[in-house]
């Protein structure tokens, strides 16, 4: 989905960074692909209380040197900028209370797979992650109950490769060791 453009704003694919800090601060999800803007839909309350309950189970396991937080977004370049669904950084970097994080400030990005998005979860941005260099990708299901795929980078391919797939809980050595049941993770149902 893109935003109704104004006769101020950008031609399609001319977009850069510097243009979406000039827009209103009015909580929409923007992203920039290759100079392009894409606004995403308000997500839903599953995929809302994922990304709370395990940004919180995160915190609480981390290195005192990392920060976990959601919805900030990792700019590469002035006309590429993602919103990962969370992101584990440098706690240096997160003291400066930033808007973005710039890739080699991030350890490890969650995207939680939304029905309007999957394509863009499964595909795209891992893709432009492991580009960027960032470590750590997870990608996060929820179709059939949640279940976690945790990714490595290889650096010399400079693609993800699964290293994990969890759907009892996260049990993992790296990025930092961590048993996370995954009930901790899973919002309250009737």
């Amino acid at each position: 989905m893109t935003a109704a453009l104004h006769d101020d704003n950008p031609a399609p694919g001319e977009w850069t960074t510097d243009d979406l800090d000039r827009l209103p601060d009015d909580g929409r999800r923007r992203e920039l692909l290759d100079g392009q803007l894409i606004v995403s839909p308000s997500p839903t309350r599953l995929h809302q209380s994922i990304a709370m309950l395990l940004g919180a189970a995160l915190q609480e396991t981390c290195p005192a040197e990392f920060d976990v937080t959601q919805g900030v977004s990792v700019r590469m370049s002035r006309s590429r900028s993602l919103i990962p669904d969370l992101l584990v950084t440098e706690l240096d970097a997160a003291a400066r209370n930033p808007s973005s994080y710039l890739p080699n400030e991030v350890l490890l990005v969650v995207e939680i797979v939304s029905e309007g998005s999957r394509s863009i979860d499964r595909v795209l941005k891992p893709a432009l992650y492991a580009e960027a260099d960032i470590p750590f990708f997870w990608r996060i299901e929820t179709e059939t109950g949640i279940a976690v795929h945790a990714h490595r980078l290889d650096p010399v391919k400079r693609v993800y490769v699964e290293h994990a797939r969890m759907s009892d809980g996260i049990l993992l050595a790296d990025p930092w060791e961590m048993d996370i049941p995954l009930d901790r993770i899973t919002p309250r149902s009737r």
